[in-house]
């Protein structure tokens, strides 16, 4: 059900999606917003929600749209370009992992690369690691920052406290390192054609 926020001079428009939820929530994601709201919910509930919250919203979109601005020109990678990335993925990563799996305490399997357009990387549960080569176009202890991160869901297959705490014993300045991603990841997966 789409929405109209009016402000003055601010105008956005949202959609809400109503499901077996209790609370109301809202989402801004690649200049969309999106209202989570309770089946019950009235809308004049859901409509003062938003306008408390318009502050925000349009700050989050307006970031959105600058990052939408300056990854615009980024040049994407060609083929040739994309297998450089594999060959260099190959050969770095898996002394890495090698080098990382004893210190997290843990055993892998395979390891296999790709192009995510929304992930750095994966752990399945029988230890199998897959990485994405747009990886090798960070900074190694970005790279190092990622590879602790999927061996340490040999323990924890979760985002917990507890998955946290094991991340942060190999690695104290992970969140420092990871926000380096956070920053330029939309520029990353930009060259990779997302």
């Amino acid at each position: 059900m789409p929405g109209k926020m009016q402000n003055m001079k601010d105008c956005f428009e949202y959609e809400i999606i109503r499901s077996d939820r209790k609370t109301t929530s809202l989402i801004v994601k690649n200049g969309q917003v999106i209202v989570r709201a309770p089946l019950r919910k009235k809308e004049s509930e859901i409509i003062t929600f938003v306008e408390s919250h318009a502050g925000w919203v349009l700050q989050k979109l307006k970031e959105s749209e600058a990052r939408q601005k300056k990854t615009a020109d980024i040049p994407k990678l060609t083929p040739v370009g994309i297998q450089g990335l594999l060959r260099k993925a190959e050969n770095y990563i898996p002394g890495r992992v090698a080098y990382f799996a004893p210190l997290v305490g843990v055993t892998y399997g395979k390891i296999t690369f790709r192009i995510y357009k929304s992930k750095w990387g994966s752990c399945m549960a029988d230890g199998r690691l897959q990485f994405n080569i747009l990886l090798m176009l960070a900074p190694d202890d970005v790279i190092d920052s990622v590879i602790v991160h999927e061996l340490c869901h040999r323990k924890q297959m979760n985002h917990s406290a507890l998955f946290y705490r094991e991340v942060l014993k190999v690695m104290p300045d992970y969140y420092q390192v990871n926000g380096w991603l956070k920053q330029h990841g939309p520029e990353i997966m930009r060259r990779g054609g997302f």
